[in-house]
Parts: structure tokens; sequence; C-alpha cells
């Protein structure tokens, strides 16, 4: 199968060019994706550009605009828009080097696949590459996409580069924002003990063959099913994860394989609508 890629352009390593093009490395083409259908007429619905005053407008006539204020615009056109031209528009410029564990997590956001385009373009991104896997660093260069500019990661990878575009710091939200009302008093030892010997009872490689989305899966059979004309009955709701009171007997359960049920730790009371208090110890 002959893959369109994503952006082409070169590769540049100080004075070194070369050829590439760039190729997304995931597939979502076996995503289930849904139409909008009429179910009178069986028609798919088409959305129509409108202007509230005039009515249906042709998308050719339209241009792009940038609300400066309430109802403002500064209007672009596709060729104004391209007038916009970067170096790393066409060319990815490697610009440093740094170790790959510098790289917080919380940065790398899209894979992407960067090989030679053309016989001419191999050997010289033949040696940026092996020069790239004896350094065991990760590259550093620009890439514009979509009309943005991305900082992009480079790893060898196989026989070609890896290549991550990264987030930029303004992107990625504070942890403190969100973890802050976390409480600080130290969950109890023993807790976290047992609860350590349950991930060792659970650890093992990563296969990422034995993961699918259930979900799609499910999906896909419903449609089965209806194409053939069954009955669609629903499932049954999952069980809701109950509210653990005895946190210690739930970790001693898990650790022996068992199911936790539930374990209310004060004496009957009146029947009240309010509802238990939980401890406010929690495994980390």
């Amino acid at each position: 199968m002959a893959y369109r890629p994503a952006w082409q352009g070169y590769l540049k390593l100080s004075l070194v060019t070369c050829p590439v093009a760039l190729y997304t490395a995931a597939n979502a083409g076996a995503e289930v994706h849904f139409h909008l259908i009429n179910p009178k007429t069986n028609n798919r619905i088409k959305l129509i550009t409108t202007d509230p005053d005039t009515g249906p407008v042709e998308r050719s006539e339209l241009v792009k605009g940038y609300e400066i204020s309430k109802g403002d615009y500064i209007l672009l056109t596709d060729e104004e828009i391209k007038s916009v031209k970067l170096e790393s528009t066409k060319t990815i410029e490697i610009e440093r080097f740094v170790p790959g564990a510098d790289i917080d997590r919380i940065y790398w956001d899209n894979p992407y696949y960067l090989a030679p385009d053309g016989k001419l373009a191999q050997e010289a991104f033949g040696v940026i590459r092996a020069a790239l896997e004896r350094s065991g660093q990760i590259a550093l260069g620009r890439i514009v996409l979509s009309t943005r500019e991305r900082i992009l990661a480079l790893e060898p990878r196989g026989k070609g580069i890896l290549a991550y575009s990264l987030r930029t710091d303004n992107e990625v939200r504070k942890a403190d924002e969100i973890f802050a009302s976390i409480s600080d008093a130290k969950p109890n030892a023993a807790m976290i003990s047992i609860a350590e010997k349950i991930i060792e009872q659970q650890a093992g490689p990563f296969d990422p063959s034995q993961f699918v989305d259930r979900y799609e899966e499910a999906l896909k059979a419903l449609i089965e099913d209806k194409q053939k004309g069954h009955k669609i009955v629903a499932a049954a709701a999952p069980e809701e994860a109950s509210n653990i009171v005895d946190l210690m007997q739930a970790l001693r359960a898990s650790l022996a394989g068992k199911e936790a049920a539930p374990k209310r730790t004060t004496k009957s009371a009146p029947a009240t609508n309010a509802k238990p208090k939980l401890k406010s110890r929690r495994a980390r």
C-alpha cells in the first residue's frame, strides 16, 4: 500500500541536507465513524454553510477570519496565510541534541515516520540517521504543520527515523493546578506494602496486541447484528465500583485474588438517607 505523506520537505543537519517525507504513524482508518441520517428518508444530512442574513453561501467564496473583538474580524485569504513562510515550512533543521530522559512525557504528542524522499536522498539520510543513533540522543527541530510551527523530536527507528511532535510549554497545564487539593497526609505503610505486592502480581511486559478498543469492537458487533436483522437487546449495565469502607480489607482481598465486598465499620444505626462516611486514607 502506498501511503500519502503528511508533509514533504528537507532534513538539515548543519550543511547536510536531504529530501524527506513525513508520514503519520497512527492509523485511524479502522475507527467506527457515524454520519447523520434522516430516518424518514434514509438520506445522509448535508451541512450547508449559511450566512444568518443572506442564507446559503458557497464554501469557495469564504475566507478565514480572526476575531479581534466581539463580531469584529480581520479577514485573511488562503493566499495571504500562505505568504507567511518560515524556514520550517519546508525544512526540518536540527537545532539541538538532548538526552531522551530530559523530555517530560507530558510534552510528547503525535508520532510520525520520517523517511528519505527518493533514491538520491538515501545516502545523506543514512548518514544523519546513523550519527543520531550513535549519539544516543534525541534531535530537536521545528516543522510547520497545519498552520502551526511545532517542535519535532527525532530518534532512530528501524531503517528510518521516528518523529514526535512535542507540545509547547504554554500548551501544558501545570500539575499543581489539578493536584493542589490532594492531601499531604502519608498513606498507611502496611497498606502501601500490600498494594506493592498486588503490583508485583500483575507486573508483566507491555504487549500492545493484547489491548483492543472493546467499546469499538462492541459497536462493530452491534452494527453487524443490525445488518443481519437481529433484534438488538440492551446489554446489562456494568456494575459500578462500590465505595470501599474498609480499605485494608479491600487490599487484602485483592492480594488474595478475591473481590472485595464493602464492609461497614459502624454499628447498626437508624435508617437515614445520608451516605456512610468513608475513611480518609487511600492507597496511592
